[in-house]
């Protein structure tokens, strides 16, 4: 599934070719995706504002409100041009004033394309998101408070999007190394100090990702339709049996919640 860094890259990506360009019209080839597609007439003549993200939503911002946009386990948005022949995963394009297109392609279809007018921040998909964890909302401090008492393997304690929005599976397991925490000790055990150290390594790892241009996933390519290339520097992810880049201890895996967690046995206490 597309993370964070991902969603972030496809917006850096698409932004400058959509913000400001009025949408002329669309087409909508299959309109049952995760949730029935909603592109509202209102929309049709009406100009980009701006693209921003929330999570891994991607928002297409109008003066009326706006189009949220989820890319599913597999999607991925592109920039074609007017006559672009359309794949047999290509479910939806929207038809911009300058030839352009932005256009949806979702193998697995559990994407989502839905609207909301302002404020978009009480749609439900969006009204009980936690902090984003680039943001000074998140901080040492929130998250000593928001772990006291918590049973909960830290590890899917920091994956709960009510509590920090946008730290997937990869990422999750990436910073835990870079902080030294083993991925599957109770969240309520955690020091404040080391919370304050967690929060450090998770806004390092998703920043350096974001400017590597997101993980090398199978099914992920940018905008441009090229893939990531932060893939290449994982620590731990995928690396089991694998000698650690520090100690040369293999990397072990466990299993928290329902995934699979990899760690340095020696690095990660």
């Amino acid at each position: 599934m597309p993370e964070l860094p991902e969603v972030e890259t496809t917006r850096l990506g698409v932004s400058p070719h959509i913000t400001h360009r009025r949408l002329l019209n669309w087409e909508i080839r299959t309109r049952q995706l995760r949730w029935p597609v909603e592109v509202p007439e209102i929309l049709m003549g009406r100009v980009v504002h701006k693209v921003s993200r929330r999570a891994k939503y991607l928002l297409i911002h109008f003066d009326i409100g706006a189009l949220i946009l989820h890319l599913g386990m597999s999607g991925s948005l592109r920039i074609v041009g007017q006559g672009a022949n359309a794949g047999k995963h290509d479910h939806v394009d929207l038809n911009f004033d300058d030839e352009k297109i932005l256009r949806l392609n979702d193998p697995r279809k559990f994407g989502s394309i839905l609207y909301q007018s302002y404020p978009v921040e009480q749609h439900w998909l969006l009204e009980k998101l936690g902090p984003e964890p680039l943001s000074t909302d998140f901080s040492m401090d929130y998250l000593f408070d928001k772990r006291c008492n918590r049973k909960l393997a830290i590890k899917n304690f920091i994956m709960d999007g009510q509590l920090v929005v946008g730290v997937g599976n990869i990422y999750a397991s990436e910073a835990l190394f870079l902080a030294g925490i083993r991925p599957n000790i109770r969240a309520g055990s955690i020091s404040k100090t080391r919370c304050g150290i967690l929060v450090e390594s998770i806004k390092h790892t998703l920043s350096e990702a974001i400017k590597a241009g997101g993980t090398t996933l199978r099914d992920f390519t940018n905008s441009e339709g090229k893939p990531g290339y932060f893939g290449q520097s994982l620590s731990v992810y995928g690396r089991e049996g694998q000698p650690c880049y520090q100690c040369q201890t293999l990397i072990k895996v466990v299993k928290t919640g329902q995934r699979s967690s990899y760690y340095c046995p020696s690095c990660q206490k």
